[in-house]
């Protein structure tokens, strides 16, 4: 009997596949959903939605749009769910193999977001308990945001977000589990509807991802909105709210950096199995039937590319929006823009434009007429090309107009056609990097086929060549990056848009809007992405059920398009995260000037434990990328166990006389994946929480209550660089390998089987866990870093309160001190020593402002003062600008323009020294009540006209004679900028208010005279005798 692979007893009979589950899978929810009856589902569905507008109307008109575009994009989802599901499915061994890929991909996925789940309400009780027991601000506190609304709102975020993620991983992994034997049954009839079908099926799943991440983070604002009454007398300012979202981004990327390792691992352990023991030992063709990896290898395609991808995109498109209308807020703040809604809201708009778009992209990709496939097959990467084409001149046309929408201002009316120039840059970008990544990883160019021919010397020349190719793989996207983000700064700054200062305040804002720019395609690269796996999955079933040679034909070429397309997708991921990862940081730092209030514009690595957090975050993602590597090697290696255990113990599988056991390797890459993502996701969690803690007690008792903040900005920046960096080594590398190895399976070099091939099989083995685990996982780890550390930053700031509070007396100690009624100054209640009145100063970290005219001796008296009791002493004229000092010199008064901005910058020096632990002196005229009101607000707790806080003033009064001969001698010498005909000026501005309790000094005397009055004032309890001494 004959039983070779043309005519086997095992070919001719019906092909079989067991089933990995009894029944098939659906996620709870929508096992609930189903057991409501169909009108009490319809009613309850009307009244959200209305619930849903009402919200919404009541919010901003704004957001009526965004909910209305989102809720058609599902609309059209579902009418492309409809029509690929019309398609049949094919002959029944087409269908059986796909329910087997269904079964064992379902399966996974109930066991893999059952464990994320678990996890992530884990996580949201850790959330919960810290922020429950964080201190909070006053204005926290007087704007209704009290320790347990914040923590309410910040879990209620997170689970939102991760909920979301989950839907959106798995609506990508349901799609394509039916889609794929759609796919290889229209393959028999055409290669263009083939085509269309694993189109519009990732189309369904890419409206899906992008319009509940928009919708989502429109919801949750919507109703933070109108539950906190925002923008109400005492409450919350609109330009605060996008901080309350970052609970909804770190939930997003929690559960795609799971999805994506765990996936990640599943696909490439059983893919690394399949193809050492398939392809090299037994000399098999890939997704042969006889191969007993090869269910699990396709299974792995959906849940390692389909629904890690639309969670992982979800969680990119989550985090810029979030991100971006944290700066969009922040900017439109301190440019006292009337109506900031539009700057906060624009990355909605912006992504609900992406919708439409890309729904008319997809749409343009139709079948023909002709539907035979004879005659030349057109390439479908051109066709894919055309239409992202489509979609690209939509978005410039899209972006330009909603700019024009939402960012047109009076204060600066050309700033939007700025900001529509900073979105083109971001669509560029997006374009030159799916460019360079294609360049770089399809053989049709050269980096490629020189990998490929390096294969002819050997399995090590492989290697090393690929490993060379990935690293100079870096270089251009670096550069392209950097000039993007340059370019979008500078356009950005060059808006118009200024802060009260008059200083450009744009730049940030305008990097925002390029990342926008490049995510404005995100659902066409999402269905080009999903693409891929759809059509690897159509091969393998066309391969398993023996089709014949001209539909293998047409599967092999879709599947090297997809294998381009999610290369080259990758390399959009890469991109977007970058640019969303400098957003992010950037938000990162605002959140903590906004809790600290403090500026906190730079980390400043000289300072050892910030170093030292920069190398932490950068050996996190080496380590990272290490535990994910290692975690595929040793899935691998047990179904490369136990594929050789069936090829020994039932040696007919090879004539087709015995069935291989399938489930069994589904099995063992099911549990080892969900046992493997632990380790290096856990990493990713703790290592940003762990550092800023511990850093943070150790600024505690330190006296720099913001190193935990500096230390984990430190960590962040530094993990977001080398991220960039390895993630397109990794991604690059491992494109490169596999299309090296597909290129000789053309027939060149040898072909299949050969030598070449042989080691080009391996370049693809080692290429795997780059290019479809650590790599990707990466694109998620960097971002979720920034998130993390997000909702973390009042946590890391925690002590900071109580320590600022101790120091202004607010907690003080009363056996050792305390403020005494008459003055307000700290009185030493156990020494009398000038050693207890310098260290009651410092332990109470006051400001001293010594104020008066020019000529007072602020200056003379101040520095000796703050040598007196070892204080920091500040000249407040060393802080003009140089075009207040020209404008003095010539003998022009200062208007308030010029003075608010030069006080701002002594109040933040005041404000700085405070959180450090320093007593601080400061010697400025201070001549009116507004302009101390701005000093006082040095003390971050400081209710403005209570005149109640840690800056005293101490007025040096001076009679106008000694004033005008004092000026006349210091003009005479030549070292001040101050003219004596400026004096009267001063003493018209000088006003006192008594409710102030500002303290007076007689200043005509000698300074050591005067020295010993403000001593007295400081500390009444030191005698004449301590006084002299």
């Amino acid at each position: 009997m004959d039983d070779d692979m043309e005519g086997g007893p095992y070919q001719e009979r019906t092909r079989t596949f067991p089933n990995m589950r009894s029944k098939p899978y659906s996620p709870l929810i929508f096992r609930l959903l189903m057991r409501i009856n169909s009108r009490v589902l319809l009613v309850l569905l009307l009244f959200g939605l209305g619930a849903l507008f009402y919200i919404g109307a009541s919010t901003s008109p704004i957001i009526v749009f965004v909910y209305s575009v989102c809720i058609i994009s599902f609309l059209v989802s579902i009418y492309l769910t409809k029509w690929v599901l019309s398609k049949d499915e094919g002959p029944p061994e087409m269908v059986q193999i796909s329910e087997a890929i269904r079964d064992g991909a379902e399966g996974f996925f109930r066991t893999q977001y059952g464990t994320i789940s678990k996890m992530a309400i884990l996580l949201g009780l850790v959330i919960l308990s810290i922020y429950l027991f964080r201190s909070t601000t006053p204005q926290q506190e007087s704007s209704g945001l009290g320790r347990s609304t914040s923590a309410y709102i910040t879990v209620a975020a997170f689970l939102l977000g991760a909920l979301c993620s989950g839907i959106a991983g798995y609506v990508g992994m349901w799609v394509s589990v039916r889609a794929n034997v759609r796919v290889s049954s229209a393959a028999r009839r055409s290669a263009r509807e083939a085509l269309q079908i694993a189109v519009r099926a990732g189309g369904f799943s890419a409206l899906v991802v992008v319009g509940m991440a928009v919708i989502g983070i429109a919801v949750l604002y919507a109703t933070f909105y109108v539950w906190l009454e925002v923008d109400s007398p005492g409450a919350m300012k609109v330009s605060d709210l996008p901080l309350l979202l970052v609970g909804y981004g770190f939930g997003a990327s929690f559960v795609a950096l799971f999805a994506q390792l765990g996936g990640g691992i599943y696909t490439k352990a059983a893919d690394v199995g399949a193809d050492l023991v398939g392809k090299v030992e037994q000399g098999i063709p890939e997704d042969d039937p006889r191969n007993p990896a090869v269910i699990a290898d396709l299974v792995g395609d959906n849940v390692g590319d389909c629904a890690a991808r639309g969670a992982d995109l979800f969680e990119s498109i989550a985090a810029e929006i979030i991100s971006a209308m944290i700066l969009g807020g922040t900017m439109a703040q301190r440019c006292k823009i009337e109506d900031p809604s539009g700057f906060i809201l624009f990355p909605l708009v912006v992504h609900s434009f992406d919708l439409v778009i890309s729904s008319v992209g997809i749409f343009s990709i139709r079948n023909t007429r002709d539907s035979g496939i004879i005659g030349a097959m057109e390439d479908p990467m051109k066709i894919l090309q055309k239409g992202y084409s489509v979609t690209i001149v939509l978005a410039v046309l899209t972006f330009g107009l909603s700019t024009r929408w939402m960012l047109y201002t009076e204060q600066a009316p050309s700033a939007w056609l700025n900001f529509a120039l900073c979105g083109l840059v971001g669509i560029m970008t997006a374009y030159i990097f799916v460019w360079i990544t294609k360049y770089y990883t399809d053989y049709k160019h050269e980096p490629v086929r020189t990998l490929a021919l390096s294969s002819s010397t050997g399995h090590g020349t492989n290697i090393i060549a690929g490993v060379s190719l990935g690293l100079e793989s870096t270089a251009l996207p670096v550069l392209v990056i950097s000039i993007s983000i340059i370019s979008a700064y500078w356009l950005g700054q060059t808006s118009g848009l200024v802060d009260e200062s008059g200083s450009p305040t744009g730049g940030l804002f305008g990097t925002a809007v390029a990342t926008m720019g490049m995510l404005s395609t995100a659902a066409y690269v999402l269905t080009m992405d999903m693409f891929g796996p759809i059509a690897d999955n159509a091969g393998g079933i066309v391969e398993m059920s023996q089709q014949p040679e001209s539909v293998r034909e047409i599967t092999d070429v879709l599947d090297a398009v997809g294998n381009t397309t999610k290369a080259t997708t990758k390399g959009f991921a890469i991109g977007s995260a970058a640019l969303a990862s400098f957003l992010l940081f950037s938000a990162y730092m605002d959140e903590v000037a906004s809790f600290a209030h403090v500026a906190f514009n730079q980390v400043d690595i000289a300072i050892p434990e910030v170093f030292i957090g920069g190398l932490l975050g950068s050996m996190l993602i080496y380590l990272f990328s290490a535990w994910a590597c290692a975690a595929v090697g040793r899935s691998a290696q047990e179904v490369v166990n136990e594929v050789r255990r069936q090829f020994i113990e039932r040696p007919g599988i090879m004539d087709y006389k015995e069935k291989p056991d399938y489930g069994r390797c589904v099995s063992i890459v099911a549990s080892a994946s969900l046992r493997e993502m632990i380790k290096p996701g856990a990493l990713a969690i703790i290592s940003p929480i762990i550092v800023g803690f511990l850093f943070r007690v150790l600024g505690y008792y330190t006296g720099h209550p913001l190193l935990g903040a500096k230390v984990v900005a430190a960590m962040l920046m530094f993990a977001t660089v080398s991220g960039i960096l390895m993630a397109l080594f990794l991604n690059t590398a491992g494109g490169a390998w596999d299309n090296a190895k597909k290129y000789i399976e053309t027939g060149a070099l040898g072909g299949k089987g050969s030598d070449c091939h042989k080691a080009a099989v391996t370049g693809d083995t080692v290429g795997d866990p780059f290019k479809d685990t650590a790599g990707p996982s990466l694109h998620v780890l960097i971002k979720m870093l920034a998130t993390i550390t997000l909702v973390m930053a009042p946590v890391f700031l925690k002590l900071l309160e109580v320590h600022v509070r101790e120091c202004f007396g607010v907690a003080s100690k009363p056996a050792r001190l305390h403020f005494s009624s008459a003055n307000g100054f700290p009185v030493v209640t156990n020494s009398c020593s000038r050693q207890g009145l310098t260290s009651s100063l410092a332990s109470q970290r006051l400001a001293i402002v010594l104020m008066g005219v020019s000529g007072a001796g602020k200056s003379t008296i101040g520095g000796m003062l703050a040598k007196v009791i070892n204080a920091r002493f500040l000249d407040a004229d060393d802080y003009h600008p140089q075009s207040n000092k020209d404008k003095m010199k010539t003998g022009i008064p200062l208007s308030d323009e010029d003075r608010i901005p030069w006080l701002e910058t002594l109040r933040d020096a005041l404000r700085v020294s405070l959180v450090n632990g320093e007593t601080v002196i400061l010697g400025c005229s201070a001549l009116q009540k507004q302009y101390r009101e701005i000093l006082r607000c040095a003390d971050p707790n400081y209710v403005p006209g209570s005149f109640t806080c840690a800056v005293k003033f101490i007025l040096l009064s001076v009679a106008a004679d000694v004033l005008a001969a004092r000026l006349e001698k210091r003009a005479a010498e030549g070292n001040h900028f101050m003219p004596s005909k400026l004096l009267q000026s001063q003493l018209d501005s000088l006003q006192i208010d008594e409710s102030e309790g500002i303290l007076k000094v007689d200043a005509s005397l000698d300074p050591q005279e005067t020295l010993k009055t403000v001593q007295a004032l400081v500390d009444p309890s030191l005698s004449e005798q301590e006084l002299l001494s």
